[in-house]
């Protein structure tokens, strides 16, 4: 049995859901699909079982908007420190530490693969920290 975490588990979730909100947003007014989509199909070039699929912007935008308001629909359960959501939390931080990361990344190098390269900085940029910080303070609050 895991010891209680108590409300702070609930505001951790709460905080990296509104990050993951914010992120969407800054990867939609910044043209994200426009680096990701070379990037998944210079992938798939190089590697055919590269499993990432490319989108167009509407089902892209409706799926992480979906994605993002089921985070918010499972708050009440990372309140009550329901059991079973904490291995989903600890899958959300890492997915989204390393999509902050990937942003910095190719902020950083300019590229995201050597074929794809993009102006300075990568889209979806400006709210990676905020991303990464609601990450470490939803894994600090799961090791309570």
């Amino acid at each position: 049995m895991l010891p209680p975490v108590g409300p702070s588990l609930g505001w951790a979730w709460l905080a990296l859901a509104v990050a993951l909100a914010l992120h969407v947003l800054d990867e939609a007014l910044t043209g994200f699909l426009s680096v990701y989509n070379p990037t998944v199909l210079a992938m798939k070039q190089r590697l055919p079982w590269f499993p990432m699929p490319v989108f167009t912007f509407i089902p892209w935008l409706v799926g992480l908007i979906l994605g993002v308001g089921l985070m918010l629909a499972l708050t009440p359960w990372a309140f009550s420190n329901a059991p079973w959501i904490r291995p989903l939390a600890y899958f959300l931080v890492v997915v989204m530490t390393l999509n902050g990361l990937g942003h910095i990344a190719g902020t950083i190098f300019g590229h995201t693969v050597s074929s794809v390269r993009f102006r300075r900085p990568m889209p979806g940029f400006y709210s990676s920290p905020l991303l990464l910080w609601a990450s470490i303070y939803l894994l600090c609050q799961l090791q309570h």
